[in-house]
């Protein structure tokens, strides 16, 4: 008489499924993240045009939008260069290439919170503070909704870092490279988003 016996399977057993699991994860992430975005951009814009009567939308003598946001975009679209050119980097093998590319992301993402920050700073000087009209108030949420998400993507990037320079990052696994670059290249494309809105509807 035969006695059956039950085998466990690990669907991820191996390096490449356990990698294809994070980014298939990472992917529902940043879906998350993106829906959030596009609510709170369907928000502004209704508060932008159906606004109740009586409330004001930019009162007069309020700034427009701060000119260094133009330079904190930049910033931004650069940073996801580098943050790929890392990631060309491990799939090519060259350490030394992921490490110097981690290390300008990283410092391309503080500069663009630096801008941000003098940004905010210059309207609160103007006497645009969060509460000082709706359009200032939309400014605040959405800048501030999106910083607060790169700032969430600095420790993952630093520990990229410090794992590159460590050597860890080879050209058959480097998925925790891919899941923080799949992330801020979400950032960027979210930020150029907010920024156009903002420019097309602040006035």
């Amino acid at each position: 008489m035969s006695v059956k016996t039950l085998t466990h399977v690990d669907p991820f057993d191996s390096a490449p499924d356990r990698a294809g699991a994070a980014v298939f994860g990472m992917w529902v992430f940043i879906a998350v993240v993106a829906m959030i975005f596009v609510a709170t951009v369907l928000g502004y814009l209704v508060v932008r045009f159906d606004r109740p009567p009586g409330m004001e939308w930019m009162p007069q003598g309020t700034p427009g939008l701060p000119h260094a946001l133009a330079l904190s975009t930049a910033l931004l679209v650069v940073s996801s260069w580098t943050m790929q050119g890392a990631v060309r980097a491990a799939r090519e093998g060259r350490a030394r290439g992921v490490s110097s590319g981690l290390s300008a992301t990283l410092a391309l993402a503080v500069a663009f919170l630096a801008i941000q920050s003098l940004a905010w700073a210059e309207l609160w000087r103007r006497q645009a503070t969060i509460d000082s009209g709706l359009y200032a108030w939309t400014f605040y949420v959405l800048t501030g909704l999106h910083a607060l998400h790169v700032l969430g993507g600095l420790p993952p990037m630093a520990i990229a870092l410090h794992r590159a320079r460590r050597g860890l990052y080879t050209a058959t696994d480097h998925a925790g490279l891919v899941l923080c670059a799949m992330y801020w290249h979400a950032l960027d494309v979210i930020w150029v988003v907010l920024y156009a809105t903002l420019l097309a509807f602040s006035n």
